[in-house]
């Protein structure tokens, strides 16, 4: 019995080496990414912009949130744009919102490959600011602020409810950092 059962186990190792065996890439599910189209975001904070028909516009729920806090969320795509709207009151507040910004995005060069920061800057509609591109397996790939330098500071941070790894969100990243420029460049103030 003990032979049979060796006799058939060399058989079925064998067997399963038959054939010319390539390992395969490990893949990823194929994304479907809808038509860009955008809607504007009005409400009674002092700041409108166009955001895409297939993301949401939520409250943020977090404790300290306070009001004019929402995110644009992407359920699909399991993402988050968290947007913080502060009032300015003086240059040294101002001053501090500009720094935090900055300490926020650099916080990521423990696992970033690279930080690359790019000017705001649109005159005509009062909106500055900086646009940082966190590139890297790290929990934030973009962030920026819009000011106004005087009376309106609003800050934006995209992150994902998933474990970073850049190669597998590549693809949703730049599909959604196109729509933070539309975001950005119709982003106006109220007066």
């Amino acid at each position: 019995m003990k032979f049979l059962k060796g006799l058939l186990l060399i058989a079925v190792l064998f067997s399963s080496c038959a054939g010319d065996y390539t390992p395969k890439p490990r893949a990823y599910f194929r994304i479907e990414f809808p038509e860009k189209k955008y809607q504007n975001y009005q409400s009674d904070c002092p700041y409108r912009f166009d955001y895409p028909i297939y993301a949401e516009i939520l409250p943020d729920k977090r404790p300290d949130a306070k009001p004019c806090w929402i995110d644009v969320a992407y359920p699909q795509f399991n993402g988050r744009l968290h947007l913080s709207y502060q009032a300015i009151s003086s240059r040294k507040q101002f001053d501090q919102l500009v720094e935090d910004a900055h300490t926020f995005a650099f916080k990521h060069t423990v696992k970033a490959t690279a930080i690359d920061e790019a000017r705001i800057n649109y005159p005509n509609k009062n909106v500055y600011g900086i646009y940082y591109t966190i590139e890297g397996n790290t929990a934030s790939s973009v962030q920026f602020f819009l000011t106004d330098s005087s009376k309106n500071y609003l800050r934006g941070a995209l992150y994902f409810n998933e474990q970073p790894k850049i190669d597998s969100i590549r693809p949703v990243l730049d599909f959604i950092k196109k729509d933070i420029d539309v975001m950005i460049k119709s982003f106006e103030w109220k007066k």
